[in-house]
């Protein structure tokens, strides 16, 4: 605002004999303020709310200021909500009768007009005088959880009570139709926004953000450890990827001594077990008889005490993974050392600290399976060359009684991440930094002040990996790889045994399995990167992406600050050499309508913009098998566009020169000008939308 109106604007307010109801004779009779925006009865009453301060002879008495107060009201209920502060403040309506303001806000509510008595309910604190569901019920069919939020935000009883209707809501058999009847003509009704998945997720939301005990949400909170159950039945009968004693944990954990959840746990192990099976959990969980399926309460009678389930050669009715189809450990037992005192760990950080130094890291969690929180790392693998330290976070932190105890491995942490003479290797490390940082509010800032970090999520993010071709066993009973352990697989020949992956990873003592796991987590990151650090071309790089590599851990790959590739220290902490290039002679020139190509399906963009230009295309479509293009270049003689790794199956399967690698990091406009720059493609005027797009 110029400072010509805002001297206008107090000139104005000095003139008059009783500006406080000169304000409000204005805002009354003027229209300009109704609509959304910094309006000029905006600016008027915030420079009179300075001004006034600056005149504290203005105020009225008690009962003129009662008569206005009145009047204030009246505006306050139409007005935008960046006049309701200046207005309640100007006319001091914290000061007004508590039962005359409870009463405007009751008033408004009969007349439908929700959002406007919950916002002023807020500004003006009176949500302790109200009944929370009856505020808050019209604002949730309405879509407007913010303002619920904001309205139970700074009273803790107001927010347990929320919690305790929404959950009676969520009770199974509750008809939430008794809820929504009572708003019939309700205007911006949402039904759709208004269920129990959307309440569910209302739920877990405010007791994360309120920090309430999930306790006083037991329908909620039993809903989601049933979805839980479930999606471990679904991980061990049907996609088989986890082991008997993993999935027990788990099992256990998720049930308890919780009765409802042993129910649905007897009517799955009847589906996807058997009798005798049924029968040892229900002896575990220690199940009255009236709650037994037919048949296990005979089935009981026949088995003796045992300490633990253990399941029968029928229930596991699934061919055992062979553990040599996976990637084995290259280095001895003995030296995978699990680290839980801190005298322990200064035998890690003598030997990781070291300049020139290459390490992998990797951290396990417990799966929260949807529950409140964000997750806490539980075990850091730090591995060298030699050996691997798997750090025991949760008693570390137990033992650290001091303050600068406490500080020691954050410390550490961050001296690790910040040395830049120190190579770094991760997957996915931005996710990994997040928990470091939820577990230790000191390293929050860790990935900030990263260097020298290689992530190797971006491999996987410049390069298209070809699945290779599965025996109908395989396809049977294995689980396409994804993930680290697909890159594992074409990198070093041998998927990552991912069984332990959703381990109970607070549980002590691990198991050796769950240890053996760890350890090859972080240990595989060393192998990868040395192999494709030696002979990046074989894996379809080309020398600036394993250049690209060194830098911020980052989710999405952006673009790559150019190294130098002697910058990229491999594991054995030699230098990778560069090769020199030599540039061939060009192929003699074409059209564009005699250049016909295939583009691979992660190419699409490159496709529809050569075709633009004139050229011959065709596309692979999403579903499609890479091995498709070779087929469609063997037949139709097209030239064979693709990316990343499934260059180096294509470009066996037909003749030499007839396959090329694109830069997949590149904009489909760059990567045309590569292709017709190779193949010596000259592109006239005439050729641009000369075929049918």
């Amino acid at each position: 605002v110029s400072q010509q109106l805002k001297e206008e604007i107090r000139r104005g307010f000095a003139g008059l004999e009783d500006p406080l109801p000169g304000l409000l004779d204005m805002l009354e009779s003027s229209s300009d303020w109704k609509g959304k925006g910094h309006s000029l009865g905006y600016y008027i009453t915030t420079e009179f709310q300075l001004w006034i301060k600056e005149h504290p002879a203005v105020p009225q008495s008690g009962i003129e200021l009662k008569k206005l107060q009145a009047r204030v009201l009246g505006i306050l209920a139409q007005c935008p909500a960046n006049l309701l502060d200046p207005l309640i403040s100007i006319y001091q309506l914290h000061t007004a009768d508590r039962n005359y303001l409870l009463e405007h806000v009751s008033h408004l509510y009969h007349k439908g007009h929700y959002k406007e008595a919950a916002m002023l309910s807020i500004k003006l604190k009176l949500q302790p005088d109200q009944d929370v569901e009856k505020m808050c019920t019209p604002l949730l069919l309405q879509d407007q959880t913010n303002l619920v939020e904001d309205y139970v935000g700074e009273y803790p009883e107001l927010q347990s009570k929320l919690l305790q209707v929404l959950d009676a809501w969520c009770e199974p058999g509750f008809n939430i139709s008794n809820v929504t009847r009572q708003y019939q003509g309700l205007s911006r009704y949402k039904p759709d926004k208004f269920n129990r998945k959307m309440l569910s997720k209302l739920v877990f939301r405010l007791l994360d953000r309120f920090n309430v005990d999930p306790a006083l949400c037991p329908n909620v909170i039993n809903q989601r450890h049933l979805r839980t159950l479930n999606y471990l039945f679904y991980k061990r009968f049907v996609e088989k990827t986890m082991t008997q004693e993993n999935w027990t944990d788990h099992v256990q954990s998720t049930v308890g001594d919780n009765r409802w959840l042993q129910g649905h746990l007897m009517r799955l192990l009847m589906s996807y077990c058997d009798v005798t099976t049924a029968a040892r959990w229900a002896q575990l969980c220690n199940l009255p008889k009236e709650m037994l399926p037919y048949g296990v309460a005979e089935e009981l009678q026949k088995l003796h005490i045992q300490e633990r389930v253990e399941e029968t050669a029928k229930a596991d009715n699934y061919k055992e993974r062979k553990k040599e189809d996976y990637y084995q450990l290259p280095i001895p037992r003995a030296n995978i050392h699990f680290l839980q005192t801190w005298e322990e760990t200064w035998q890690c950080w003598e030997k990781v600290l070291q300049p020139g130094q290459v390490v992998g890291i990797d951290m396990e969690w417990r799966p929260s399976f949807g529950m409140v929180g964000k997750p806490r790392v539980s075990l850091l693998q730090i591995a060298l060359k030699d050996e691997v330290f798997l750090l025991d976070l949760p008693r570390l932190l137990e033992q650290a009684e001091t303050e600068d105890e406490k500080e020691k491995l954050p410390h550490f942490i961050q001296m690790l991440y910040s040395d830049a003479a120190i190579t770094k290797l991760g997957y996915g490390m931005s996710g990994d930094l997040n928990s470091l940082a939820a577990t230790w509010s000191a390293l929050k800032d860790t990935d900030k002040q990263a260097q020298g970090v290689v992530d190797l999520l971006k491999v996987d993010k410049q390069v298209d990996v070809l699945s290779p071709e599965q025996s109908y066993e395989d396809r049977r009973f294995r689980q396409p790889e994804k993930g680290l352990s697909l890159l594992v697989q074409h990198v070093l020949g041998k998927p990552l045994d991912k069984t332990e992956q959703l381990s109970n990873w607070e549980k002590r003592p691990l198991r050796e399995e769950q240890i053996l796991y760890a350890a090859s987590d972080a240990y595989c990151l060393l192998e990868i990167y040395e192999k494709l650090c030696k002979d990046p071309a074989s894996f379809g790089l080309s020398s600036d992406l394993t250049e690209s590599l060194v830098g911020k851990p980052s989710i999405k790959p952006r673009a790559k600050k150019q190294l130098n590739k002697q910058e990229v220290p491999s594991p054995s902490g030699q230098q990778c050499e560069g090769s020199e290039k030599v540039t061939p002679c060009p192929p003699p020139p074409i059209s564009p309508k005699e250049f016909s190509v295939v583009c691979d399906n992660m190419l699409q963009g490159l496709g529809r913009y050569l075709r633009c230009l004139g050229v011959d295309v065709r596309i692979l479509e999403n579903e499609d098998d890479h091995r498709k293009a070779a087929e469609i270049a063997r037949q139709e003689g097209r030239v064979i566009l693709t990316s990343g790794l499934p260059y180096q199956t294509l470009k066996s399967q037909i003749a030499e020169g007839r396959c090329f690698s694109v830069n997949c990091s590149e904009k489909a406009k760059e990567q045309a000008l590569q292709v017709l720059k190779h193949f010596n493609v000259q592109v006239s005027l005439a050729d641009i939308f000369s075929r049918c797009q």
